[in-house]
């Protein structure tokens, strides 16, 4: 079990409906962040159109990133519809798979709910998984809290960085718990002209430890350690 755990929140800029150029964008991302954990935004891999087709864990134009992830000694958290669900993927050097299925839709979103809360185990430590509204809804946090996590890590877009920001250090402060949350920056899809950015972390009772601006192709890095 390790005492601490790199991390990287991550905004690179993305393009709709191009899975070939975000893979690209992610693994430039991956190999120079330093992370064993980078985190990326809701649906970064398609860019938030829900028009996108469906993503295979499998697909072969993921090669790239699983590549990237096997040279850095990484894992990729990154987003994109799967199965009918939004999807966050865990992308190792062995490759991709499901880790957790968003739980609480926007509006508008026409997918289906995801069945339950999802732990993801890196080095000893325990990182509960969020997407976007989730980290709005208390009982998300609580719910994914009581399966006994170190760590809170979402992939979400706003329109307003203080919205995110908002609502990692209620959950820091709340559960005691640090947070990482990777927001979109720049333009997007699904009716989003503006995506504010924001990405960062945030350690156990609310303080933030590292932030980025609005500029897509930033990202931050942090090194979560034991309370």
């Amino acid at each position: 079990m390790s005492e601490i755990l790199p991390v990287a929140a991550a905004q690179p800029r993305l393009v709709s409906f191009d899975v070939d150029a975000n893979v690209r964008a992610h693994a430039d991302v991956v190999r120079t962040a330093g992370a064993r954990v980078v985190v990326f935004p809701e649906m970064s891999l398609t860019g938030y159109e829900f028009e996108a087709p469906p993503l295979d864990p499998d697909d072969s134009r993921l090669a790239p990133l699983v590549a990237a992830c096997a040279g850095a000694g990484a894992i990729a958290l990154a987003g994109a519809p799967v199965g009918g669900h939004i999807a966050m993927l865990a992308v190792d050097g062995s490759g991709a798979r499901v880790a957790y299925r968003k739980q609480y839709l926007g509006d508008a979103e026409p997918y289906t709910p995801g069945p339950a809360p999802a732990v993801l185990t890196v080095d000893g430590w325990r990182l509960g998984l969020a997407i976007c509204k989730d980290t709005g809804v208390a009982a998300h946090a609580a719910d994914t809290v009581a399966l006994g996590v170190d760590a809170y890590v979402a992939g979400v877009l706003e329109d307003s960085a203080d919205v995110p920001a908002g609502r990692a250090e209620r959950i820091a402060s709340e559960h005691r718990v640090w947070v990482v949350i990777a927001s979109y920056a720049g333009s997007t899809g699904g009716g989003y002209e503006y995506a504010a950015g924001g990405s960062g972390v945030w350690a156990p009772g609310g303080g933030v430890v590292a932030r980025a601006g609005a500029r897509p192709g930033d990202f931050v890095r942090a090194t979560l350690t034991r309370r």
